[in-house]
């Protein structure tokens, strides 16, 4: 079954927030990811504090809040995404055509260096969306 969970962009506080709402929910952080684990981040944004977080996921209850620090085009108030986790990439790619059509492709779909099978756009309403396929999914 496709999995909706919210996905919340920061500016370099992402950890903090996270762990704010660990405290609130519980439970344990599923993954921390820091920007400075990605191979291509140095190219792509030379400015970036390093530590700060690129991906973290804890799980509530049936769900997971997500978050990153953005390292680009941060606004508070707009600083959300749905983020999808289809069952296979034959659904990631149908999600994928059928939710971004007129609206702005920002990654296509590909193979990533974490494992899974991502791509995000902006649908043509201005919603944000981030679609990942990776075996855990599954």
């Amino acid at each position: 079954m496709t999995q909706l969970n919210p996905y919340l962009s920061f500016d370099g506080n992402a950890e903090e927030a996270l762990s704010f709402y660990k405290s609130v929910f519980g439970g344990e952080f599923a993954a921390v990811m820091r920007w400075g684990d990605n191979p291509d981040a140095c190219a792509q944004f030379p400015d970036l504090d390093k530590n700060w977080i690129m991906h973290i996921a804890l799980p509530v209850g049936e769900s997971v809040i997500m978050a990153s620090d953005s390292p680009t085009d941060y606004k508070a108030g707009t600083n959300f995404s749905v983020a999808i986790g289809p069952d296979s990439r034959e659904e990631s790619d149908r999600l994928f055509a059928g939710l971004s059509e007129g609206g702005n492709v920002t990654c296509p779909m590909m193979d990533m260096f974490w494992g899974g099978y991502f791509g995000s756009f902006t649908d043509k309403f201005g919603v944000n969306w981030l679609i990942n396929h990776s075996e855990r999914n599954a």
